[in-house]
């Protein structure tokens, strides 16, 4: 395929590497020249700005856009005059669901196809294989689906359903991330006061080889302590978060479960785990500096005390 692409940040330049190398040829724009120049540099065609997109993107366009959600609709603004019927914009950005259907409905009233693609695995999965979890028209996700397969780690990706689904679905996997993030920083910051003599980076080895709670996040941690000391010295106890779970706690107080009908959802644990983070600004601790170094190894936060 030949792909139109926005945003070359740590994933978007990533998934470009990918793309290339799968065989599709991508034309790329970003505000940042250092950035188009470093996807030029990989093999990628680079524009300066998205209107160039008329002239390198002939017949039916394809573009995937991988911007903050902030600026989504300033860009897909920017996109629509240069679109014609039948052309395909994929936001694979965190983008807010209920965002994501309104944007969705004013392209097809407009005679386009917007589709949302929620994507797990960090810079690092966007370069050798990522989660994606796609919404919108399913004849459209039968059309692309080797773009899909050759973006995603094996059976790494799937179908959600219409427009919004597959950032729902993202939104909700980022609370869950929020919960399971926070009890590991709980658990490791109790071994770590404990009165024996503990070593964590053994204990995490042990965890990650066939325990019940063996994971990528296990194993991260593992890393983290690998590439600093136990004291995460260097770590920041002030937790981000970002909008996802935010909105994940706000969808359960008013969950859509049918057309006419919403209900509250109880979710303790990912509500804590989000006011744990903003609480962290004024109250920094150990479980914070865990949380902050997972959150450094898969996404490449930065994270380091002189950031604060």
């Amino acid at each position: 395929m030949k792909i139109g692409y926005i945003g070359l940040g740590k994933m978007g330049l990533a998934m470009v590497k990918r793309l290339l190398e799968q065989g599709h040829e991508v034309v790329a724009t970003d505000p940042d020249e250092a950035a188009r120049k470093e996807a030029a540099a990989i093999g990628a065609a680079t524009i300066a700005n998205i209107s160039e997109f008329r002239d390198t993107l002939p017949g039916e366009k394809f573009i995937w856009i991988m911007v903050p959600h902030q600026i989504v609709d300033s860009v897909l603004n920017e996109l629509k005059s240069l679109l014609n019927q039948g052309d395909v914009v994929i936001d694979g950005g965190n983008s807010n669901y209920k965002e994501t259907v309104r944007r969705a409905a004013e392209f097809n009233a407009c005679g386009l196809v917007y589709m949302d693609v929620g994507v797990s695995g960090g810079p690092n999965g966007a370069r050798n294989g990522a989660c994606m979890m796609v919404g919108g028209p399913r004849d459209k996700f039968d059309k692309y689906q080797q773009l899909f397969r050759d973006l995603s780690v094996k059976d790494g990706y799937s179908y959600m359903g219409e427009a919004g689904a597959g950032h729902f679905v993202k939104m909700i996997h980022n609370g869950i991330e929020y919960g399971m993030m926070q009890a590991i920083g709980e658990g490791f910051e109790i071994l770590k006061a404990s009165a024996f003599d503990l070593n964590l980076t053994e204990i995490t080895r042990v965890y990650n080889h066939g325990s019940v709670i063996e994971s990528r996040l296990i194993g991260w941690l593992q890393q983290a302590y690998r590439e600093g000391n136990e004291d995460l010295t260097a770590i920041s106890g002030e937790v981000s978060h970002s909008g996802e779970g935010q909105w994940t706690v706000e969808e359960a107080k008013d969950c859509r479960v049918s057309a006419t009908e919403t209900r509250v959802i109880p979710v303790p644990v990912i509500e804590a785990a989000l006011q744990f983070r903003i609480d962290s600004a004024r109250n920094p601790s150990y479980t914070g500096q865990v949380v902050s170094a997972l959150r450094n190894q898969f996404g490449g936060h930065i994270v380091s005390k002189a950031e604060d």
